[in-house]
């Protein structure tokens, strides 16, 4: 149940019911726990457009309000804020009703979401880590509130690149010991390719012959495609993220679709020719789609030469997406750099009928992973650090941690952990920061058992669970209900309660870090619960309340946690 849309939908309609017209009640968590639990804030608004005394009319609200079932009590404060405290006999009851404290959603939605994309043509590095596991959690989010979530790996397999790559392989072999590492694999085909004019040559045959269909140049791209794409599997099963070669949609699924889009933009009269390339200009929209001579910025749908672009094909999967996989609402999580591309394609998809009203299209964009200068995160030799010497880096980093803090523990143990804690502060790390901005790459604070960080969380969660190793209790015979009596089981009660007000939250405005910070809190009030309230020792019937609490926060955390793709340990 999303508590804040409850006390909302019940304001709400007594202040309609008051005003004889729509308003909202704009209710939030309370800011200081003496202000209650919820705040609504929209009464002063109101009150202003009616003319009306904000606390009189604050006052009329709380009569017509249904509110008598949920809240212990309700108060007007300063020029007419309310307050709302909610009751222990309510809050108990939602935390026993049986099952996960997830209500799947009353109008399920079909969701494309567009996400990692590497371009095969080298191995994945930290430039690729934000899109993938932002991507993984908002997939994980929508699937878990009860959305048919589509994954798309929008991989970059097609260009003239590969006419390169596919030369090269051809000298070296198909069974190249360089396609081990697929970066030094394509600097090397690059610099033969710049020093070599009949390498070069060679090269752009290639790719007349792959675009053309040849059979045996097919043959040889499709073979390093596979090569790349298996590296690519390697770390997303690393990672722990669910893309698996069945979401794959290459661009090259989309080329023979691409003639059809260009005729489809001309035989609708938006199609304009401009030095001899073929182009969308988005004339009489915002002025965002204005360059900086006053000109309308184009559309580039096809070339002076014939050849396509990223925007053909972009067009490409918003026409499939909506029509054939019959997406509500689609996706893309990639660089901020590319957010003109993406105003530009949905306004063009728009027009030309590609997108399906009320079909939403969204760019979920995000800021550059930064090093302690301030500057791109490279590796110490200055390259762009690979994402598997990344993992490998925090896992032997956790690993001396795990070690210096439980040496008794034996190596499988310790591994094991590691692996956990490292994969898992890399992706919270990222995850508990706002996708918007950039954040600097610190792995003192990342690896933190103090703070927001993934160890602070998954410490708790081992601490919770260690309540029924040292009470020797069997969780499964729990059966005694929740009964909240003290401030910090109301507190906690709350925070549980608002989990399912946190993922709808995440999955409409697609900000995980929402969902980091709503764990970050569920741990901190466990903690203040853990010091007020004595559990092992307390009488019975508190002692099984409170241990049902426990036994809510754990599986909260751990739910939580997943669903960001971090997995747990029972142990630290």
């Amino acid at each position: 149940m999303n508590l804040r849309n409850l006390v909302a939908d019940r304001l709400e309609a007594a202040l309609t019911a008051s005003l004889g017209e729509p308003a909202p009640a704009i209710v939030q968590p309370a800011s200081k726990r003496e202000f209650g639990d919820y705040q609504a804030n929209g009464v002063m608004g109101a009150a202003k457009r009616s003319r009306q005394n904000p606390r009189e009319l604050a006052a009329a609200v709380l009569e017509q309000a249904p509110l008598q079932d949920v809240a212990e009590k309700t108060e007007i404060a300063g020029p007419g804020f309310i307050n709302i405290t909610l009751s222990d006999h309510f809050l108990a009851g939602l935390l026993n009703r049986p099952g996960a404290l997830i209500s799947p959603t009353s109008t399920p939605e079909t969701i494309v979401v567009d996400y990692s994309s590497p371009n095969l043509a080298k191995e994945m590095h930290v430039g690729h880590l934000r899109s993938t596991i932002i991507g993984d959690a908002m997939a994980r989010v929508l699937t878990a509130l009860g959305h048919r979530v589509i994954r798309q790996n929008h991989v970059g397999d097609w260009g003239t690149q590969f006419g390169m790559l596919i030369t090269y392989l051809n000298e070296t072999g198909s069974d190249s010991e360089l396609l081990a590492d697929l970066e030094t694999f394509y600097r090397q085909a690059k610099a033969r390719f710049d020093a070599d004019p009949e390498f070069a040559e060679r090269s752009r045959r290639s790719v007349v012959g792959l675009q053309a269909g040849d059979p045996e140049i097919r043959a040889q791209w499709r073979r390093f495609i596979d090569i790349s794409l298996s590296h690519c599997q390697e770390t997303y099963d690393r990672l722990g993220v669910l893309l698996t070669p069945d979401d794959v949609q290459a661009e090259s699924a989309y080329n023979d679709d691409l003639p059809q889009v260009v005729s489809d933009l001309d035989s609708q009269g938006l199609l304009q020719e401009s030095d001899g390339a073929r182009c969308v200009f988005l004339e009489g929209s915002s002025k965002e789609f204005i360059g900086k001579d006053g000109a309308p910025l184009p559309v580039i749908v096809q070339k002076s030469d014939g050849g396509y672009l990223y925007a053909t094909t972009d067009l490409a999967a918003v026409r499939h997406r909506a029509h054939t996989l019959g997406a509500d609402r689609i996706i893309y999580l990639t660089d901020a750099r590319q957010a003109l591309h993406f105003r530009q394609i949905f306004a063009v998809a728009q027009q030309a009928g590609f997108s399906r009203p009320p079909m939403r299209l969204e760019h979920h964009p995000f800021g550059a992973m930064l090093g302690k200068d301030g500057k791109p995160f490279k590796t110490r030799a200055g390259s762009v650090a690979k994402l598997t010497e990344l993992l490998d880096e925090a896992q032997t980093r956790a690993l001396d941690m795990v070690t210096a803090k439980n040496p008794e523990l034996d190596e499988t143990q310790r591994q094991e952990i590691a692996r956990v804690i490292g994969i898992g502060a890399v992706k919270y790390a990222d995850l508990s920061k706002n996708r918007t901005s950039d954040y600097v790459f610190d792995w003192d604070q990342m690896l933190a058992l103090e703070g927001n960080t993934a160890p602070y969380l998954l410490y708790a969660y081992t601490r919770v669970k260690s309540v029924f190793r040292r009470g020797e209790i069997d969780e499964t015979t729990l059966d005694m209900p929740v009964a909240l009596a003290e401030p910090a089981e109301h507190a906690l009660a709350v925070q549980l309660l608002r989990f399912q007000e946190t993922l709808e939250q995440v999955a409409e405005e697609g900000f995980p870090h929402f969902l980091c910070a709503y764990l970050f809190d569920l741990a901190s009030q466990f903690m203040r619960f853990y010091e007020a309230c004595p559990i092992l020792s307390a009488d019975s019937p508190s002692r099984e309340s409170r241990l049902r609490l426990c036994l809510r926060t754990a599986d909260t955390l751990k739910t939580g946690l997943g669903l960001l793709g971090i997995e747990t340990v029972e142990r630290m």
